[in-house]
């Protein structure tokens, strides 16, 4: 029997004590009273006395010895309303830090859950469907639009745009044709496309992320809880004083009463009472604490550790530029290729139709429409033809602009598509000459940066990092933009988790924020991960200790302070009422107290430290924890 599992104690030990209070109005006989709160003792007190002795054989020297003394020596010497008021307050605590504990993450298994399930094989021409495990180097595989790629393999056949967000971060397509490298887990959109394996989806860069994630979690050391530190003190000096009672008067009582008194309730209750109140306060923030021991971490945290799309910026392409040549007007040839991409459904042709709307375009419609999965689409608007894309896909479609188009290449780095328009098909008279332009893309930068570092750095954590998938070149001007002097690009998840992991052994306290899935293993090997969970979602937020419900970073210095607020009340607490128990202790070793006076006093001094941990809790809605 698991003793542990038993999650009506408190209850149990209540409804002991008030049947034992009231049974001489329903029997003559008073012993019935000592029997009912006797047998309640055995009942309760034993499954708790040995769930803490079995926790001491595992080296836990936690807060409740004490309490278990008390409990068999309650028993052992027939005190059994003493030894009820101790169970009480022992299940009644453990209750509490239950309920402050959410549930273990789940994050490997929700890595697992979205991992390539099958694949579909060509073999002289046919398609046999197969299991993701039956891969074998050098397979072609065909991956149709909207399936995962099963394995990390080169296209060798069709051409597509992959959404690689799950791996690297980057919500931007990359165009995949002959001779591209996918990696596992990247999802294909419009096109279907052949694919050589290079290694078996056991080995392929999505199995790797989740062993990634296992391993973090598996060497990840238990952060010890405040209680448990107070105990390693407290406990040693109770047992010492349980040795003077007994040299003095060789009196078992009055040792038995110095346990009682010296019940450490204020690290049993008062400290899962302020963290539950921590953690409250910052749900109503929209900050999700997974668990006290998180809290705690957030109060000691001293580097900070960023992703960077979709964490430092908004992780949406948008245009940052057109540029034309031989004056040809930018609105115009932002406007013609709206026209034609709005028959599109890639990302990118939403991000130029969004912004022509935006410039206030007046829409116009595109005729005679023709998309090439991958590599761009063309129309008839207004008469003329036009073409927007890849530079090689617009220069196949008007070579008239091709010389033009290439001066336009010249010195352009980045994500880009290109335009151009010719009178192939006879424009309107009055209407746009034939042009070019180049649309040049860009991650918007969030603006609320720069209230969330100064918070960071009035907060004491001024040591920032930013750490990112995407190239170096990006990093640095998004690095240089924000104020980072510390920062790294082109990280896969592996790299990723040494850099965090070796701020760690440098005896740095890391809070991690990130929000794509490739963040998944740095964020559980950080002393604390926070997802913003807009982008990200499931994995990332399931493999967080924190998780911001809102896409807002500001949420990260204010969880901080909530974590610190939380643990300055619970160590108030715990200071204030260990105190007092050391004065209680002093009288019932000089004989002055008796068992059921100290557990009294004990029960005074509990509610004295929960009204105190009590303020950790929120006041209303509106409260925006910075009391």
């Amino acid at each position: 029997m698991r003793w542990s599992s038993i999650p009506r104690l408190p209850a149990a030990a209540l409804a002991f004590l008030a049947a034992g209070t009231i049974s001489p109005l329903m029997v003559s006989a008073d012993p019935w009273r000592n029997r009912i709160w006797f047998a309640g003792l055995i009942l309760t007190g034993i499954p708790v006395a040995w769930r803490t002795f079995a926790g001491v054989l595992r080296g836990e020297f936690a807060a409740d010895v004490v309490a278990m003394l008390a409990i068999v020596g309650s028993i052992l010497l027939g005190q059994p309303l003493a030894g009820l008021v101790v169970v009480l307050m022992q299940t009644g605590g453990e209750a509490l830090d239950a309920y402050a504990v959410a549930r273990a993450s789940s994050a490997v298994a929700s890595l697992e859950a979205d991992a390539p399930r099958t694949a579909h094989r060509v073999v002289k021409g046919q398609v046999q469907d197969i299991e993701a495990v039956e891969i074998k180097p050098g397979d072609e595989l065909l991956v149709r639009p909207g399936e995962l790629v099963p394995c990390d393999g080169t296209v060798v056949g069709g051409s597509s745009h992959v959404d690689t967000s799950r791996l690297t971060g980057e919500p931007i397509p990359v165009r995949a044709a002959n001779g591209t490298a996918l990696l596992s887990g990247s999802v294909n959109q419009e096109g279907a496309l052949t694919l050589r394996a290079v290694r078996t989806s056991q080995d392929s860069q999505y199995a790797r992320i989740v062993d990634l994630v296992r391993s973090a979690q598996a060497s990840k050391s238990p952060l010890q809880r405040t209680a448990d530190k107070w105990a390693v003190w407290f406990t040693p000096l109770t047992l010492g004083a349980c040795v003077v009672a007994w040299l003095v008067s060789h009196d078992w009582t009055r040792v038995l009463a110095v346990l009682v008194v010296a019940t450490p309730c204020p690290l049993i209750l008062a400290a899962p009472v302020a963290i539950i109140g921590g953690i409250n306060r910052a749900a109503r923030r929209s900050i999700i604490v997974r668990n006290g021991g998180a809290l705690e971490a957030l109060a000691s945290v001293n580097t900070a550790v960023f992703d960077k799309t979709g964490t430092l910026t908004v992780g949406k392409p948008r245009v940052h530029q057109v540029v034309t040549d031989n004056g040809t007007a930018a609105e115009s040839m932002l406007e013609i290729a709206a026209a034609v991409e709005q028959g599109s459904g890639h990302l990118l042709a939403r991000v130029i139709v969004a912004e022509a709307e935006s410039r206030g375009a007046t829409m116009m419609i595109a005729t005679e429409l023709v998309e090439t999965a991958g590599r761009g689409v063309t129309g008839i608007v207004n008469g003329r033809y036009v073409a927007v894309g890849s530079p090689d896909f617009v220069r196949e479609r008007v070579p008239s602009m091709a010389a033009r188009l290439s001066a336009l290449e010249v010195g352009a780095s980045g994500l880009r598509a290109y335009v151009a328009s010719d009178d192939s098909h006879g424009g309107v008279p009055g209407g746009q000459a034939p042009g070019v332009a180049r649309i040049d893309f860009a991650d918007e930068l969030r603006e609320e940066l720069a209230p969330m570092f100064a918070e960071l750095a009035a907060l004491g954590i001024t040591d920032a990092y930013l750490l990112s998938g995407d190239t170096t070149a990006n990093v640095a001007k998004i690095a240089h933009e924000v104020g980072i002097t510390q920062f790294e690009g082109d990280l896969t998840a592996e790299a990723k988790v040494a850099r965090v992991a070796a701020l760690e052994k440098r005896g740095r306290r890391v809070v991690m924020v990130g929000d794509g899935t490739n963040d998944a293993p740095s964020l559980t090997t950080a002393t604390v991960g926070i997802a913003l969970a807009g982008h990200g979602g499931g994995v990332v937020a399931e493999a967080a200790d924190v998780v911001l419900l809102v896409d807002d970073p500001r949420r990260v210095p204010e969880a901080v302070r909530i974590g610190r607020r939380s643990l300055m009340i619970a160590k108030q607490s715990i200071f204030v009422g260990l105190g007092l128990s050391l004065v209680g202790m002093g009288f019932a070793t000089s004989g002055m107290l008796t068992t059921i006076a100290g557990a009294l006093i004990q029960e005074g001094i509990d509610v004295e430290v929960i009204l105190n941990a009590l303020r950790a809790m929120p006041a209303g809605t509106a409260d925006s924890a910075r009391s």
